[in-house]
């Protein structure tokens, strides 16, 4: 009787999932990550700090290419609607085409629910053409207070034409109708895009703190988007719940935020969470930095756990390929020396991953 049994936990071990190193980045922090399926093709950006490389990388055989080209990628100020300045994350839509924000706030405190009061900052969205592999148009929010924003991620529903992006600075979800280049702001103060107060982030056995006292904090920050472009989900890093929300109302410019509010259903409890991303049977994978894992939420709520390891440390940025694997990227954020007493606790290099889908 012993023998099956042993049998089958072997079994079961051998086809455990386990993480894969995709890409190594030496210094250079990766922050965004999307994958195209026609065919696979693998996208990570880098944030404007140094020392930096490109903003924006293809990966080809385990090395980075600047993309779309290099021009782009060279950094440039004075010429911001055609060069990147500090892109922040990336989304293929289901026409496979790259979107690409690129987000630089007034005040980069203010994306983890602060303000500094500093004005200028900003924020474009770039659609890409993988076919062509060339840029198709950008988007500037004009309506949006550059001074208070800090555009974080990015969803491209096509059904309804628009772009969904969380933004932690406004606490807010931003809607992006794509024809006419016009955002509105919703849900904004809604418990649902706040980040709880008082809740802190424990992550390495300690709690993510700066040299002044102030514990890392975002409100709405990972979203994802259903591959039939049916539900939005959304949730705050520094609070355990799990949102979504049918993009029908979000796409209703009638409906007021209390209207929107009354179509809002919890889906689970998750733990901490920064990225997250769909896959086309409705699963929701969420990273989960406290227990250095990924897991994932059932089309029923259950809440599973896809790969846990030790590797995994603030992982940050998801994406889903062709090729049946979860790709990532990992910040280790809390390893920065802000966060350390001025001692970098990064374990470099810096890297991307993948992992078999269940």
């Amino acid at each position: 009787m012993l023998r099956p049994f042993l049998a089958l936990l072997l079994l079961a071990t051998s086809q455990a999932a386990e993480l894969e190193q995709v890409a190594a980045f030496g210094k250079n922090q990766p922050i965004g990550m999307a994958v195209a399926s026609r065919p696979n093709r693998v996208f990570v950006s880098f944030p404007h700090r140094e020392p930096f490389l490109h903003a924006l990388t293809e990966i080809i055989g385990g090395e980075r290419q600047p993309f779309p080209d290099p021009e782009w990628n060279r950094y440039d100020t004075t010429a911001p609607d055609t060069h990147f300045i500090n892109v922040q994350d990336l989304f293929v839509d289901k026409a496979d085409h790259l979107w690409v924000l690129d987000s630089a706030p007034g005040s980069a405190a203010s994306i983890f629910g602060k303000e500094s009061g500093q004005k200028g900052g900003y924020f474009k969205l770039v659609h890409i053409d993988l076919g062509k592999n060339a840029v198709v148009k950008t988007y500037d929010f004009p309506e949006l207070p550059k001074d208070k924003s800090a555009l974080n991620d990015v969803c491209v529903d096509l059904s309804h034409n628009l772009a969904y992006l969380s933004d932690p600075g406004l606490k807010a979800i931003v809607v992006l109708d794509l024809a006419s280049g016009k955002s509105r702001v919703v849900l904004q103060d809604h418990p649902s895009t706040l980040a709880t107060p008082g809740f802190v982030l424990h992550l390495d056995g300690k709690d993510v703190v700066d040299g002044g006292g102030h514990p890392f904090s975002s409100n709405v920050n990972g979203i994802a988007l259903t591959r039939d472009e049916k539900y939005f989900y959304y949730r705050a890093i520094n609070q355990t719940k799990l949102y979504r929300i049918e993009t029908r109302h979000l796409a209703d410019p009638a409906l007021t935020n209390d209207d929107l509010a009354k179509h809002i259903e919890t889906v689970a409890e998750t733990g901490v969470c920064h990225g997250m991303v769909a896959d086309a049977k409705g699963n929701i994978y969420i990273t989960d930095s406290a227990n250095q894992s990924l897991k994932y939420v059932t089309p029923d709520g259950k809440v599973e756990t896809l790969v846990k390891d030790e590797r995994l440390v603030w992982p940050d940025s998801l994406g889903i390929g062709s090729d049946g694997y979860l790709y990532l990227t990992c910040a280790q954020i809390n390893r920065r020396p802000n966060y350390n007493n001025g001692e970098d606790k990064t374990d470099y290099p810096y890297r991307a991953y993948r992992v078999k889908l269940p």
